[in-house]
């Protein structure tokens, strides 16, 4: 398959990346790219500059110096266009949780300007693979489990078709049917052309279905790992991710 030239761009670039707190530099010149059509391993350990890396990606912090580009969009100069090309979530759901579950869905459906025909559409899909019922959507999110207000964004982060999927521990809190379905969904957002961000301390889910993944320490990329073209590297990453971090914890 020819591939055009849009989507030879990266999906996501980060460029020489700075982020600093006070006088603590947590990011101190990250690069990396991710293409269309990949699922991509952001990971580490805690303190590294995980978090933060994604918080400057979504736009949520600003930063020091470096660019982001997502979709070809510079986050900082054109935020509403990068913002409307990717969903998001974290590993603490955020949700408004005076709205019911069916409130909060067309909050987001029309911040997003979705037509009542693609939101009616999505959301039965999404109830579905969720596994959540009308009666739970007609409940306060305030009175959800942690489990059931993690599948909440996880459906709005959805809802209006993204491109992109920028997750921040996803599994947090799941049971083990719908971590299944989420790593299946995560499969088929691939597999139907789109890109997904993902960090996650779930280094067995990483190593199968990641096609690159990254190792971030000390605020800048240690190694990228190309999965998809060495496969046999999958049963090595555990291993590979422990001694990149012993190593660190010697020096």
């Amino acid at each position: 398959m020819d591939l055009t030239s849009e989507q030879l761009k990266p999906a996501i670039k980060i460029i020489d990346l700075h982020k600093s707190y006070g006088k603590h530099k947590v990011i101190k010149g990250l690069s990396l790219e991710v293409f269309h059509g990949e699922i991509f391993g952001f990971v580490g350990s805690n303190g590294v500059g995980k978090s933060t890396t994604i918080d400057c990606l979504i736009g949520a912090k600003k930063f020091d110096s470096g660019q982001i580009f997502v979709n070809d969009y510079d986050i900082q100069k054109e935020t509403y266009f990068a913002k409307r090309s990717f969903g998001y979530t974290s590993s603490e759901p955020t949700t408004y949780e005076v709205m019911t579950g069916n409130e909060y869905l067309e909050f987001i459906a029309n911040v997003y300007e979705m037509t009542e025909d693609a939101y009616q559409s999505n959301k039965t899909f999404l109830l579905k693979k969720f596994g959540l019922t009308m009666v739970d959507m007609q409940k306060k999110i305030g009175a959800y489990s942690h489990g059931m207000k993690q599948k909440i964004c996880l459906m709005a982060s959805l809802l209006y078709n993204p491109t992109i999927w920028i997750l921040d521990e996803p599994t947090v809190g799941l049971d083990i049917i719908v971590f299944e379905t989420l790593k299946d969904m995560m499969l088929k957002f691939a597999e139907n052309g789109g890109t997904i961000f993902v960090t996650s301390h779930n280094i067995d889910l990483v190593s199968k279905i990641c096609d690159r993944v990254a190792f971030i320490k000390d605020g800048v990329i240690a190694d990228v790992i190309d999965l998809k073209n060495n496969p046999d590297r999958r049963y090595q990453l555990p291993r590979l991710f422990l001694n990149l971090y012993k190593e660190a914890e010697q020096k």
